[in-house]
């Protein structure tokens, strides 16, 4: 074999080479998507929920509040945007307690939910941030256990179970906008509960 004939036939074979290894090494744009998310940390199992608890509430009462502390054991920030408790509300809210024109305090949709910095805690309790649950369908009652799904920013969920418990509140109010959600606003305290 002449050494032309030699260069003809290696040429192909190095080309095949390359385009079998280029296919083994490149990935489609959905599949480095999946690796890169897969490498950074959901911020669902970032957060821990400690310490949950309901307020027992009947259902012809229309809504009673969650309150818990939120934890970020993640290094970077994280943000609730939503919550859920499809088995016994049709609606639930991120709400918070702010001090209304007349002094008093008052209960409003919290603006882009509840954001938990990195390494830090957020509690949810009576008199400030909490998760408003509305619209009851069946009664909450001390000692069953209630379904929250939290929903984040990037998209991840995280599912707590949280015990009902008696509480004695002092009324807050509802901002213009969530007037007619229920029939009792005494969800909130402005002081410590004895159990939490």
């Amino acid at each position: 074999m002449t050494a032309l004939t030699t260069r003809f036939l290696l040429f192909p074979a190095a080309v095949g080479a390359a385009l079998f290894l280029g296919a083994c090494s490149s990935a489609s744009p959905e599949e480095e998507s999946a690796t890169a998310q897969e490498e950074s940390v959901l911020q669902a199992e970032a957060i821990t929920v400690s310490d949950p608890w309901v307020k027992a509430a009947a259902a012809d009462e229309g809504m009673t509040a969650a309150f818990g502390v939120l934890t970020n054991e993640g290094d970077q920030d994280a943000t609730i945007t939503a919550a859920h408790a499809e088995e016994v509300s049709a609606m639930v809210e991120l709400h918070e307690v702010v001090s209304g024109d007349d002094g008093n305090m008052v209960m409003q949709e919290k603006d882009g939910g509840f954001s938990v910095a990195a390494g830090a805690e957020h509690e949810l309790s009576p008199g400030a941030d909490h998760i408003m649950i509305m619209d009851l369908t069946e009664d909450l009652e001390p000692g069953v256990e209630v379904t929250i799904t939290l929903e984040f920013e990037d998209g991840s969920t995280q599912e707590f179970t949280a015990p009902v418990k008696d509480f004695e509140g002092a009324n807050e109010n509802y901002d213009d906008d969530h007037e007619g959600h229920g029939d009792t606003d005494d969800h909130g305290d402005h002081g410590e509960d004895d159990d939490h």
